[in-house]
Parts: structure tokens; sequence; C-alpha cells
């Protein structure tokens, strides 16, 4: 794991060579397995190929920096953890990446939708989503996002506070109409990739303690109240995690609460829904487990604690959401400069500076996220020299691929496509710099769609009020 400086990642470990999991390849052309869309493919002279399009045809037609989604793949994830989760609701985790077309394709392919905004949940009623299959989430709703999901019927609310039991009870009251709640709840665990510490992580902003008594008080004001419908619980213990290990202690707690709350009430809850932040591999260093593999050991840990205790089994459900739009979509950028920095005991950094950054993919900067990269537009005998892909912003820690081995006769104008870049990259774009956000195009059987167009400085600048555009 990088280890971070509080100037930010570019300060961490600043003289070291490449980490230890990442081998010098023998051929820098090669597209690992498990990082790529399922149609990304180096064809005829070598250049990459996405949905049956050449790269190079794809940035003569929309430019750089554009987020490339692969449909096809798209589609077959979503049908996967269908599929592989039978008998569960799998509600698509919208905040990873959404828009009206996603929307769309994940209502086709059978899921539900999660999402935890206005903009969110405006998004899926616009594209057509039923409201009954999307799930609302947010530690902060307000009154108008309230007050859309109840007039627009959405099938399940989780609530997140004491404060937003009282406004659902007003706003029900005040719209004539019940809502349909499950209670999110802190199980003291948090799971990242590889590990899990079964701890006491209750120091964060969501939900309501299992430990401290919270949660179930919460569970029995909401079933004694007059407008509200609990259905059950609903739990989330992290981001990126790779197996089941830390669910298994999430379902016992999780599963013990409801057996707590049918001795309280003699009600027993209908409802539970495990969460999401099942990983994808974003460098030959991740191993993530496959959705058949995960469904199969959640269903055995579920069966288990049921048995526990003397449950009858819940509708369950879980939350994907990069597991499905990640892997699909590809990064394009341009290289604008490069140069050779002397790190010390004979070891050089080849920085290759692009047409994008942090203001496009904030993740590196914020979490020392890991990616990898390829020279997309041709092949090369070089040598592959260690390299850092950089953005063009005023910030030093301004790091798209943190450490790949690229072409050394990689050079200006070149492309560079970076994989497993399809959540939560261009969904958390910014402005910084005034720079406009890049488009996301479809693209299938050799045809780009466009999903989300390109921000131009037109729609940047009319938003300030302190300037004339007339």
């Amino acid at each position: 794991m990088t280890r971070m400086h509080v100037a930010g990642s570019i300060h961490a470990d600043a003289t070291s060579a490449a980490p230890v999991w990442l081998v010098k390849p023998a051929d820098a052309n090669a597209l690992e397995n498990g990082l790529w869309s399922g149609s990304a493919a180096r064809i005829g002279d070598g250049e990459l190929h996405l949905g049956g399009m050449a790269v190079g045809d794809i940035v003569a037609a929309t430019g750089t920096p554009a987020y490339i989604v692969d449909e096809v793949d798209f589609r077959a994830r979503a049908l996967s953890w269908r599929e592989a989760f039978v008998g569960w609701k799998v509600y698509y985790a919208g905040k990873s990446f959404l828009c009206g077309t996603v929307a769309r394709w994940v209502d086709e392919e059978g899921l539900s939708l999660d999402v935890c905004s206005l903009g969110e949940l405006t998004v899926g009623l616009r594209a057509g989503f039923d409201p009954a299959r999307i799930g609302l989430h947010g530690n902060n709703k307000s009154d108008d996002l309230l007050r859309l999901a109840l007039m627009s019927g959405v099938g399940r609310i989780i609530v997140d506070s004491s404060d937003e039991i009282v406004r659902l009870e007003r706003l029900t009251d005040e719209l004539g109409v019940r809502a349909q709640v499950l209670i999110r709840v802190t199980t003291g665990v948090e799971a990242h990739t590889h590990e899990y510490i079964a701890t006491a992580h209750e120091d964060q902003k969501f939900g309501f303690s299992i430990a401290g008594g919270q949660a179930l008080v919460a569970m029995v004001r909401c079933h004694g109240s007059a407008r509200l419908d609990l259905l059950g619980i609903h739990s989330h213990i992290g981001s990126q995690i790779f197996d089941t290990n830390g669910f298994e202690v999430a379902a016992r707690r999780t599963l013990k609460l409801m057996s707590q709350f049918k001795e309280a009430t003699g009600v027993a809850l209908p409802e539970l829904d495990l969460g999401g932040g099942f990983g994808i591999a974003y460098t030959i260093d991740d191993s993530p487990a496959s959705a058949y593999d995960l469904a199969r050991g959640l269903d055995e840990i579920v069966e288990h604690e049921c048995r526990g205790f003397g449950l009858e089994r819940p509708a369950l459900s879980i939350e994907p959401g990069r597991a499905i739009s990640g892997p699909p979509g590809t990064a394009l950028y341009t290289v604008g400069t490069t140069k050779d920095v002397e790190l010390g005991g004979g070891h050089v950094r080849r920085y290759v500076s692009v047409d994008g950054g942090m203001s496009d993919n904030i993740r590196p900067a914020l979490y020392a996220a890991e990616y990898s990269a390829v020279l997309a537009n041709r092949v090369s005998d070089a040598a592959p020299v260690l390299a850092r892909v950089v953005g063009l912003h005023c910030e030093g820690g301004d790091i798209l691929v943190r450490d790949v081995f690229l072409p050394g006769d990689i050079a200006v104008g070149d492309i560079i496509a970076v994989p497993a870049s399809g959540a939560y990259s261009r969904s958390m774009a910014s402005n910084y710099n005034h720079t406009p956000r890049p488009p996301v195009l479809a693209v299938r059987d050799g045809r780009l769609t466009p999903m989300i167009r390109r921000e131009t400085l037109d729609d940047l600048l009319a938003l300030d009020a302190g300037l004339d555009l007339e």
C-alpha cells in the first residue's frame, strides 16, 4: 500500500523505484488479463481497439480526454450479477457512474437502481426507471429529495438518522402517503480488499450504531410509526472488497439485531441488504472474486447465521456499482510532454504529462488509488521504462497512474489508455483550474454513441455571474 504524505501522494516515497508488485514486463504493449473491458484488443498493426473501433478513430471523432464505455461489457456484467445472485435483488449503485443511458441499460438488464441524491434520483426517473425498483440512500436527505421520492413512489428509503425519521413522518403526513424504509446500521466492521478488521469502526457519518443500541431504538420507532413501514436492515462495510470475510461478521451482527427486534416486537423483518463495495482489478496486484463466487459465499453465510439465530431467511439484496461500471470504462488521453527525473541509486522515472488529470479522475490524488496504462495508438519495440502518468493541473499530487512501465519511445502526441476507469472517475469530476469535464461515449460494434457530451468553456463560464458573455 502507498504511504501517504500530508502534502499529497507525490511526496510519498519520492526516491523509491517501482512498487514490489509492479514487475517489469517482457512486452510493454501487452494488455493484462482482468484489467480491460471484454472487447479491448490490439488488432492489425497493434493499435488498441475498444468495442470494435480503433482508438485513433475514437480520438479523431471525440478528442481527448474522453471516457469510452464498452456497452456489451457493461450489460454482460450487469446480467452476470443478476444471474449469480439468484433470489436476491441486485441494486446498481448509481454513485459509481450514472446517466440516462446507464439507467436504461440497468433497467433493461433487470437490475434495480440505488441513488443517493436529488440529481441521481431525477436522472433515474427521467430515464423512465420504475420508481418501485429504486432505493434511496443519503445521510442528509433534504425535504426536496424526500418529497420527490415519496411523490414518485420510490420503493425504499434507507433511513440514516433520527432527524430523518422525524422528517419522513412530517412529509408522509403532509403528502398523505406511506414510506417503506430500511434502517442503515453500523456493524463495527470495515472491510478493504484482502483483509477486514472487526473492531469499533463507529466513528463515521453513516447509520445507527448496533453496539451503542441506537439501531434497535430506531427500528422500534419506525415499526411503531403510523406512516412508516419498516422493511428491514441495511449494512455497508466498505469498498474494494475482494472476498466475503467481512460480510460474515456483518451478517452475524445484522441478523442478531433482527432476532432482537423479533424478541422485542414479535415481528420478523422481511428484508436484509448487505450493501456493496465489491472490488475490481485496477492493477495486476488486484484479484477480485467473481460475482458467482461472491454469491455462493454470501448465500452460505446468510444460511448459516439464520440457522444460528432461528430466523427464516429474509429477502436479500446487494448493491454492486464499480463491479459493473468500472471495467467497461477506458480513459483516453493525449501525451503533451515527457521528461526523465533522476531518483538516485541509478533509478529514473519518466514523467508523461497528458491532457487530463485530477479534474477528471480525483481518485489517485484523493485515495492514492492505483491504475494501469498502455500506449494505445501503436505498438513499440522500445524497452519498457518506469513511468508516471500525470495531469495538467497546478498540483504536485496531480497523478493519474503512479507507477507503470511504458515503452521508452513514448512521445508527444501518443495516446494513453487507462483501463478500469468507468467508476468514480467522470462521476467525481470537477472543474478545477477551470477545466471542462470530458465526455463519456458508449462504443459497440464499431460505433460511438454519446452518453454525456463534452463540457465546453461556454458551459463553464455561463455560471460566472461576473462575466458578460454576450
